[in-house]
């Protein structure tokens, strides 16, 4: 597998213009996958490849709500799922999240489970889900958790698992400190909040990816 480097690019950016631009200026390598999860009012003119959320039912009178389905018609092959700010905001539990997960597998899509705690992992979670490790302190704060630290996570969430899930890690992530949590911590990858939506920040992330 590649480095995955994926882009939440969460409630920005504020016109589809400014989005193109950031969309037309990222580019996967040879080393690494790009993947840009903008909102959903973006999916469609950037063919991005990741979401932000989904719902657990492919349609219905559920208002407001994206399907799996329709995500997988569009194709989006990737989902972020349980961030820590839908856990926070819109008190997503373990259960929902779970539910999501299992709705985004059963449509081929690509769950990104995003965690604080190894609790939050579900029970026999499948192979094809990966993981994103993100201490809730290190979440736009400009503070990253430090590289041994992360590695401890890394390790923990590997035994609970066995071993069979890409880990990925997000928290204060800039072209700086990346090779600390690829190199270093052993992380498959990593999911970039803020940074994503600073187009020389992010091209430098992905450039330093060796």
């Amino acid at each position: 597998m590649k480095t995955l480097i994926v882009a939440n690019w969460k409630c920005n950016p504020k016109t589809l213009k400014e989005a193109q631009q950031l969309s037309d200026s990222i580019k996967n390598t040879r080393e690494v996958e790009v993947v840009i999860c903008p909102p959903f009012i973006y999916l469609s003119a950037l063919k991005a490849k990741g979401a932000q959320d989904i719902f657990w039912e492919d349609g219905g009178a559920y208002t407001g709500e994206i399907s799996p389905l329709m995500l997988k018609n569009m194709g989006v092959q990737y989902v972020i799922v349980g961030h820590s700010e839908r856990r926070k905001y819109f008190k997503e539990t373990n259960e929902i999240v779970n539910k999501k997960i299992k709705a985004a597998l059963a449509r081929g899509l690509k769950p990104i489970l995003c965690i604080d705690k190894v609790s939050q992992i579900p029970h026999n979670l499948s192979k094809e889900v990966i993981i994103a490790y993100e201490p809730i302190f290190a979440i736009g704060t400009g503070k990253p958790c430090n590289p041994e630290r992360a590695k401890k996570m890394r390790l923990a969430i590997e035994r609970s698992v066995g071993g069979k899930n890409p880990i990925l890690y997000g928290g204060s992530v800039n072209s700086q400190n990346i090779m600390d949590y690829l190199c270093q911590a052993g992380f498959r990858g990593l999911l970039v909040g803020g940074a994503s939506l600073n187009l020389k920040e992010f091209v430098d992330i992905v450039k330093n990816v060796c």
